[in-house]
């Protein structure tokens, strides 16, 4: 019998690369976005090619209603592995964007997270079982705005989960990317003109690397020798230079 595992932001990205690799670990995928028709590609794609079951929902998680409807199935069924990959970001500086916008994202990328672990894990606890991996970024460590700061948050709570679980079979743990060829700053419509190839990392081989740390009991994960040198490099920089290459960025795909 195998068991389920659901995936947030599932319809592309580094969400659909994990619903692919859940699917090859033979696990049963319950799938959650926005886009109906899409939900339903990906999830026959995944019963062709894995023979897997597979449930679709439907559920803005920007808005009360659809975090309310995923946080009722998990407490209503038994998930085994819970991907926190949902998100986007806004290409405006925090003093001119619309502040119904800068509310979805953290909703997005904070409220949901929290909300859907805090549902998952006593089950997650009773059965001294599971795996939950909250999609977070290298941003997190970095001061760029509102995105920077949620993607802190969720990296923390990680870490703080990670330790308070270590004597459970529970794991947890946050996958920190940097750059990925995804649709994402399409999406937030980003300028990444000129950022080098080499900082450009590939959704699956990421979304692997995110797995087998999670199994290995790793809090965190940073895939790419270029985002450890980063992340290293800005654990030891003073604060100012921290900010600045973080607003840096920022500008940079404001353009």
């Amino acid at each position: 019998m195998r068991s389920w595992a659901l995936v947030t932001g599932a319809t592309a990205g580094i969400g659909e690369s994990f619903t692919r690799l859940l699917a090859a670990n033979n696990y049963n995928v319950v799938l959650v976005a926005r886009d109906l028709p899409r939900l339903h590609e990906r999830a026959a794609g995944l019963q062709s090619a894995y023979g897997v079951e597979t449930v679709v929902l439907q559920a803005d998680l920007s808005s009360d209603a659809g975090c309310a409807f995923i946080e009722k199935y998990i407490a209503d069924n038994e998930i085994d592995v819970l991907i926190n990959n949902a998100g986007f970001g806004i290409n405006k500086a925090f003093t001119v964007s619309a502040l119904d916008a800068e509310q979805n994202l953290l909703d997005v990328l904070v409220r949901t997270p929290m909300r859907l672990m805090h549902v998952a894990l006593p089950g997650m606890k009773a059965r001294d079982n599971g795996i939950i991996i909250n999609v977070s970024s290298v941003a997190g460590f970095m001061a760029g705005g509102t995105y920077s700061a949620s993607k802190s948050y969720l990296t923390v709570l990680s870490e703080s989960l990670h330790t308070e679980l270590a004597g459970t079979k529970v794991i947890i743990s946050a996958l920190c990317p940097g750059f990925t060829r995804t649709e994402f700053h399409q999406r937030g419509r980003m300028s990444m003109k000129g950022l080098p190839a080499f900082m450009w990392l590939n959704a699956d081989k990421l979304v692997a690397k995110a797995w087998s740390d999670a199994l290995k009991g790793k809090a965190i994960s940073v895939p790419g020798w270029q985002y450890k040198l980063l992340t290293f490099v800005m654990s030891i920089a003073p604060r100012p230079m921290v900010r600045k290459i973080g607003m840096s960025l920022r500008v940079k795909q404001r353009r």
